[in-house]
């Protein structure tokens, strides 16, 4: 388009950005009408998609990291034909597609979900490593972020990331504006504050008026012939561009215009301008091969072996056998063992040092390109993601996320590095599967079997070495567990899962040699959660005792207590589970302190039992 057609299409942009919020009666008109020069800009002049086939492997990728300015997107949707005008003003309506902040559920044009601020650029970073070093293809990945997210952390992290893998094949657009949503940013509309952050970080730098379309246009070309760097372009706007009741006004950050009429005849009336926008050069999709057979580790039983151990070995045969698995680690491989993963396909492991959320963030990206990833690091760094993890659920995405040195049992390091809430966070991410094995081989078959499952996937491991109790070819299915122990005179039922399996067995050997037998269940898979099996074990014998290297809130105990809200009796339930901050301490005395050992289970079921005797 010529410069009178792009000046335009922003109009047409900006118009219908006000028509679709003031249909809703919210929505952020004046965030979409900032950036609608820039947006006009990269969709008729540059954007190289074929919204018929949004899968199309050449499609570049866009990634609305300012993700309140969706009227903003869905105005460029309607611009290339897309979604028609009746749909475009159903915007935050009931079974709408037009959600307030974008979701690829709802849209296949969506790359990931937005709107928790400063996520939309790492994810970007995640895309452009697929496509930099998977894909080996030339598509772009075009971001545009607002200028209030860059005061988040995250923002950093991945523009670090991209600087450090020379990712030449990504932009980010910052819609300067000036105003956040109770006023001011930080720096204002100084770009040269945000070009030095930029540069220190390896970026290409361009500082450009975002209201003219020709400027724009030299800094999208610039863009795309720089090589060796990633390209943030920073554009002075304002805020309620085009509008004189509004522009660059505070206070109005979030709120359909009130006079939308004279705002809309102001910018010059209502259009219907329609956008070719250029297809995607010809591209050969890569199809990842697997193995006819899948190979994983077997050991045998006695064997004392670490479920991290088992995670690496077993992570490094799934990527024999598939070659869509890919691995990122948080700077911990050699902890974490995924370091097993990258020592046999290099060129498909991602090392993202100690940046979680850009990590997590990475793997939805990768995700978004059709990898299954696998992303590890120590469980309790994993709270410093939770908000990605959050999101992901909302787009959808499918990765597979392993915490280790989990709870106590890691002994000396003491409290910071345990986690100790990890499976609460977990339980509570929407559609998500939670497993906490107990030995190397139920460790190897959960992890194979994790690639294959659908939305957020938690597996958490232990650090110390513990042993095999289950042979190599039994079958662990998602939602089930193991009754490793069993008699028609069980007076109480064990419920446990990872290191306290193996404190319960020892305490169920103990109490039998004092005529006391009880019921030990391997709770493997926390959510889903196996029913049938505890409701069983209820009517059998009457008291469930749970004990978990956990806090008591949201894990273990929570978990059994959710086969009980059908409305049927809730059978008597006693929990064991780390109530005290802990120290610095061997495993073993760590276990004992906080009351979830063999000798703490044992004297927890004499208990029980005693009480269940008195008349």
């Amino acid at each position: 388009m010529n410069t009178g057609e792009l000046v335009e299409l922003a109009q047409q942009l900006r118009v219908d950005s006000v028509r679709a919020s003031a249909a809703a009666g919210s929505g952020h008109p004046t965030s979409s009408m900032s950036a609608a020069d820039l947006m006009a800009v990269l969709l008729a002049n540059h954007f190289r998609y074929d919204f018929d086939r949004p899968a199309h492997p050449a499609n570049d990728r866009f990634v609305l990291s300012k993700g309140h300015a969706s009227p903003l997107l869905y105005a460029a949707y309607k611009a290339a034909g897309a979604v028609d005008d009746e749909e475009l003003l159903t915007f935050r309506k009931l079974d709408s597609r037009l959600e307030g902040h974008p979701t690829p559920r709802k849209l296949p044009w969506v790359e990931t979900a937005t709107g928790s601020l400063g996520q939309g650029l790492p994810v970007g970073v995640g895309i452009a490593l697929s496509g930099k070093r998977l894909d080996r293809s030339d598509y772009r990945v075009w971001v545009l972020c607002g200028d209030s997210e860059l005061a988040e952390g995250s923002i950093w992290e991945a523009a670090e990331h991209a600087g450090h893998e020379h990712l030449d094949n990504l932009t980010a657009i910052v819609d300067v504006n000036r105003l956040g949503q109770r006023g001011p940013t930080r720096h204002g509309h100084d770009l040269d504050a945000y070009a030095r952050r930029f540069q220190a970080f390896g970026w290409h730098t361009v500082e450009v008026d975002g209201h003219d379309v020709d400027a724009i246009d030299r800094a999208y070309g610039e863009a795309a012939s720089t090589k060796g760097q990633p390209t943030a372009i920073l554009a002075r706007t304002l805020k309620g561009k085009g509008v004189a009741d509004v522009e660059d006004r505070e206070g109005l950050h979030g709120k359909p215009l009130k006079n939308a009429d004279d705002a809309i005849e102001e910018l010059g009336g209502v259009r219907d301008l329609r956008v070719q926008v250029q297809e995607p050069p010809a591209a050969r999709i890569l199809h990842a091969v697997r193995a006819g057979h899948l190979d994983l580790p077997r050991w045998d039983t006695g064997e004392e072996v670490a479920t991290r151990d088992a995670y690496g070995q077993a992570l490094a045969a799934l990527g024999t056998g598939r070659g869509d698995v890919v691995a990122l680690d948080g700077e911990v491989g050699d902890s974490t063992r995924t370091e097993y993963f990258a020592k046999e396909h290099a060129d498909r492991y991602f090392e993202c040092y100690i940046a979680e959320q850009q990590m997590v963030a990475a793997a939805v990206g990768l995700a978004a390109r059709g990898w299954v990833p696998y992303a590890g690091t120590f469980a309790a760094f994993l709270t410093r993601a939770y908000d990605f993890v959050r999101m992901a659920s909302i787009s959808g995405a499918g990765i597979n996320l392993v915490g280790s040195h989990a709870g106590v049992a890691i002994g000396q390091d003491g409290p910071s590095q345990m986690g100790l809430e990890d499976l609460a966070m977990m339980r509570a991410i929407h559609g998500s599967t939670v497993l906490y094995p107990c030995d190397a081989n139920q460790t190897a078959r959960l992890i194979a079997q994790m690639a294959d499952l659908e939305g957020i996937r938690y597996l958490r491991t232990g650090r110390g070495e513990s042993p095999v109790l289950y042979g190599a070819d039994e079958e662990f299915p998602i939602g089930g567990s193991k009754v490793l122990r069993f008699s028609q005179s069980d007076r109480l039922t064990v419920v446990a899962a990872g290191v306290t399996v193996h404190e319960a067995l020892k305490a169920a050997e103990a109490l039998e040699q004092e005529g006391i037998r009880i019921r030990v269940v391997d709770l493997y898979s926390v959510k889903p959660v196996d029913r049938a099996t505890l409701r069983q074990a209820a009517e059998d014998t009457g008291c469930l005792l749970t004990v978990e290297d956990h806090r008591e809130e949201g894990g273990l105990g929570d978990a059994v207590l959710d086969a009980f809200t059908d409305g049927r009796p809730v059978p008597r339930l006693v929990r064991l589970a780390v109530r005290t901050m802990p120290g610095s301490a061997s495993p073993e005395e760590q276990l004992h302190a906080a009351g979830i050992d063999a000798e703490s289970i044992a004297a927890a079921a004499r208990l029980l039992v005693e009480q269940a005797i008195v008349p």
